[in-house]
């Protein structure tokens, strides 16, 4: 059973909440679950982050990593190459295409490849504009107050 929202009621009462109803509307979307390649997402401080993902063999020019706004993108192509007759085969060598959802003013700052662990470094960046300020408060009428005052005595 699916259920869908319509959103567009909202769209005429709010400014600046696309996104958010973007979002939403994806959440109610099904997608395939497919759990490969695993991956870990820790946080490691205050606004920082990483994603780790296991993609044991697979080599570094093989993977690649795209950052587009509010998407982080991984995926990998592997040449297939037979080097034999396979009795078994158990690692996986299929081809993947990973996708992360990213908050606002989440930036990519590198990613490394050790042991079959692709780590990829994530930190939150807050403008100037958005971080809270400190506003001083004086012991004298705003300026505006003073004006408006004078305003009622003469009235």
């Amino acid at each position: 059973m699916r259920t869908s929202f319509d959103f567009s009621p909202f769209y005429r009462s709010s400014v600046g909440f696309d996104r958010v109803f973007d979002l939403l509307e994806n959440a109610t979307r099904v997608q395939a679950i497919d759990n490969w390649p695993p991956y870990d997402i820790a946080r490691t401080g205050d606004d920082t982050y990483r994603i780790t993902m296991a993609v044991a063999g697979f080599a570094q020019d093989e993977l690649e990593i795209s950052a587009q706004p509010n998407l982080l993108v991984v995926s990998a192509e592997r040449s297939d190459q037979a080097n034999g007759e396979y009795l078994h085969r158990g690692t996986a060598t299929r081809s993947f295409t990973r996708r992360f959802e990213l908050a606002d003013h989440v930036k990519v700052m590198g990613a490394t490849l050790v042991n079959g662990l692709l780590a990829i470094e994530l930190q939150r960046e807050l403008p100037e504009a958005l971080k809270p300020r400190r506003i001083a408060i004086s012991t004298f009428p705003a300026a505006g107050t003073r004006q408006i005052t004078e305003d009622k005595k003469a009235a």
